[in-house]
């Protein structure tokens, strides 16, 4: 019985893929590249690498899992419309992962995880995760002075343990959050294995393969479709 778990993400400046055996824990293969832009010509011969790495086929697949966002409005539309109908053809579950999620997983059990990316325009996008994983607060886009009052929202106290910091908003959330002892993980990218880790054993119901959007795209959208309908959160857990 096929046990392997495709991720793919296409939220930021990566076109990135990777195949996870559920059955053993293991990456078997997996391509990142950079390239910015241009995902959607590039995603499918992406996850053929990889599929052509480990030896295997579109047959062998259990799972599918995709970055959701937030990221890039385009690029998280290419990796959630080629997910969902690669589900839809090989009768498989597919499940949806946030960026934001996926940046904390690495460093949760050191603490609590405020993950924050820097979302331009005077504004970060952020969520809090306990050590366990769970979602303390957000996920949610706010500036930079709201953090304090955020981070309370989700049972965070300026006495705690440290709190750990991560991604490419983490040295103007450290700037804002004075009251907190905060540490800064070098990291300002989230890792395809990290995506793949938490889809592993997440239930579609909940986490649908679905755009999450917290804010409006710079550039107007066309009105999504059935497909691509986003999903949204409110402002605070």
């Amino acid at each position: 019985m096929p046990s392997l778990l495709l991720a793919v993400d296409t939220a930021a400046e990566r076109c990135a893929a990777c195949l996870l055996d559920r059955e053993i824990g293991r990456i078997l293969a997996r391509a990142d590249p950079a390239i910015g832009r241009g995902h959607a010509e590039q995603l499918m011969g992406v996850i053929d690498t990889v599929l052509g790495q480990a030896g295997a086929a579109y047959a062998d697949l259990a799972k599918l899992a995709v970055t959701v966002g937030p990221g890039s409005f385009t690029g998280v539309r290419v990796g959630v419309a080629a997910v969902r109908g690669l589900a839809l053809a090989l009768a498989i579950p597919a499940v949806g992962i946030s960026t934001l999620e996926a940046l904390a997983e690495p460093h949760r059990k050191s603490g609590r995880v405020l993950a924050a990316i820097d979302a331009k325009r005077g504004e970060l996008y952020a969520a809090l995760y306990a050590p366990d994983g769970a979602l303390m607060a957000g996920p949610t886009a706010l500036e930079p002075q709201s953090l304090g009052a955020f981070l309370q929202t989700g049972g965070a106290k300026a006495t705690d343990e440290p709190l750990r910091i991560v991604g490419s908003g983490a040295v103007i959330a450290e700037d804002a959050l004075g009251a907190f002892c905060v540490q800064v993980a070098d990291t300002n990218s989230h890792d395809i294995a990290a995506v793949a880790r938490l889809a592993a054993s997440r239930d579609p119901a909940e986490a649908p393969a679905s755009p999450l959007y917290l804010r409006g795209a710079d550039a107007k959208p066309q009105a999504p479709s059935g497909l691509l309908a986003p999903r949204s959160f409110p402002e605070s857990a």
